[in-house]
């Protein structure tokens, strides 16, 4: 049986087939990995709805209690530019798949006891080794996504994955204001009732990690990558790493996108409060998860558009999109400006994950250490929503009667970081140096049309092209076995 076979977490050097692989053959590693997808939407979902109740049980301000999104986010760069980007250059994707599930399992396992004594200190610490595990499945997953399957459908695939996150994002709301929060009050232990999810989560993750040792998936190394880019006539990586201007810019552009969606997803809970009059958090977390569902339904719909319309186009709608919505909710007061929130959350949908995809385009052999520096762009999560948060407490408390509503006047930051995300995608729309790159592998036929047609000429049991075809080597030549 193959769950008895010894398996090993030593990636290869060399070229394999998995640099052409097809539709039907990406199909199975693609449904595992988008099931990680979910789980961080989960984690993601339920630290925002938890954001506003830590604030009411333990009565602590709203920009303290920013301190979550500033622990979860401020750990990406940390794993995706330290271990897990480590892990992902010398043993490959799976083992940091592994390396990540097990570090969220500890996580959740130390949220256990921090929630049942009520420290929040504890819970951020907690926080901190989650985001490390889902920076690091974030570093694999992401551009494992990209790469696994032909090149043509890259933003497509991970689009469609994202969506799942979206979905996990939804549950974790409705959960937390049907379930744990129903009434917040000091005799009612609402932060105890969490104790149980995070505990099955911890096991579940661990469940995975298993699951993901004992499956064999592809294994798309930097030699893969480099036969895509030369393959396609677009490949940027013969200039050093540094030079990749267009790869930093990406990261820039997810840094200022990224802080700018947790801060307003982060703020939402408050922003119904201020703005609707009568309004409770736990009817607000309803409202948050039906933001969300806007949210998963974008991703959805963007996909489908990539079907027919260039994706940096549709990138391009929907960044612009997302400035424009935002904007009257920073002035409009009750149902009005929430809808402009929904609006919002609906456009933001594809933004993360096309900024991904089309900023990996072209860097071939050093497509995997690239991916860190994007993922890294995360840790504008930690930024933004204290700013947001220290805004709208320097405003005081809401008036009704007057309209003030601070949540929705500290609207303004997350709407300064959009114009500055903005400029990414003018870049790869309008400047040729960005375009040409990304327009070239939305046409390739690698791994849609004569997939493997040189199939006789590959062997063994990883799939290593043995003759016909001089190994690639990679940069990383000396990598050490497992």
């Amino acid at each position: 049986m193959a769950i008895f076979q010894r398996h090993s977490l030593r990636a290869g050097n060399s070229r394999t087939r998995a640099a052409e692989l097809t539709l039907r053959e990406s199909i199975f590693p693609l449904c595992l990995v988008t099931i990680l997808f979910f789980l961080w939407g989960f984690s993601y979902g339920l630290i925002d709805t938890l954001n506003k109740h830590f604030q009411e049980v333990l009565n602590i301000t709203r920009s303290r209690s920013s301190g979550l999104q500033a622990a979860y986010f401020g750990a990406y760069p940390l794993a995706s530019l330290g271990h897990a980007n480590w892990i992902l250059r010398h043993y490959g994707y799976k083992a940091c798949f592994i390396w990540g599930l097990c570090l969220y399992g500890i996580g959740s396992l130390i949220a256990w006891p921090a929630l049942v004594y009520r420290s929040f200190g504890g819970f951020c610490v907690a926080i901190f080794i989650t985001g490390n595990g889902l920076g690091s499945l974030e570093t694999a997953a992401n551009p494992y996504l990209t790469v696994c399957g032909p090149p043509k459908y890259s933003e497509i695939r991970i689009n469609i994955a994202q969506a799942f996150n979206g979905i996990g994002t939804v549950i974790a709301p409705v959960l937390g204001s049907y379930v744990f929060f129903t009434e917040v009050d000091d005799k009612n232990p609402s932060l105890k009732n969490v104790q149980w999810t995070y505990l099955a989560i911890a096991i579940f993750v661990f469940i995975l990690a298993f699951v993901f040792y004992v499956t064999p998936i592809p294994e798309i190394t930097d030699a893969d990558m480099a036969f895509q880019a030369e393959e396609t006539h677009a490949g940027t990586d013969v200039k050093s790493f540094w030079k990749q201007y267009r790869l930093f810019h990406a990261a820039a552009a997810q840094f200022c996108y990224t802080g700018a969606q947790i801060a307003i997803a982060g703020a939402f809970i408050n922003y119904v409060v201020d703005t609707r009059e009568g309004t409770s958090s736990a009817t607000a977390a309803r409202f948050l998860s039906g933001a969300q569902g806007a949210f998963a339904l974008g991703r959805f719909i963007g996909s489908f558009l990539m079907n027919y319309v260039r994706p940096r186009w549709v990138f391009l709608a929907f960044m612009t999109a997302c400035i424009v919505f935002i904007c009257p909710s920073i002035t409009q007061r009750g149902n009005t400006g929430m809808s402009m929130l929904y609006v919002t959350l609906f456009f933001e949908s594809i933004i993360f994950p096309t900024i991904v995809a089309l900023g990996m385009r072209g860097l071939g052999k050093y497509s995997k250490r690239g991916s860190g520096f994007i993922i890294a762009g995360v840790a504008g999560g930690a930024v933004v929503p204290p700013i947001l948060f220290a805004a709208a407490d320097s405003q005081g408390l809401a008036n009704y009667a007057t309209g003030h509503a601070p949540t929705a006047i500290a609207m303004s930051v997350p709407l300064a970081f959009f114009v500055a995300a903005w400029s990414y995608s003018l870049a790869v729309n309008f400047a040729p140096q960005y375009r040409e790159v990304v327009d070239k592998f939305h046409t390739t036929e690698i791994g849609v049309v004569n997939a493997h047609v040189d199939e006789e000429s590959k062997g063994g049991e990883s799939g290593e092209i043995v003759k016909n075809e001089a190994p690639v080597q990679t940069s990383d030549v000396n990598a050490p076995k497992v």
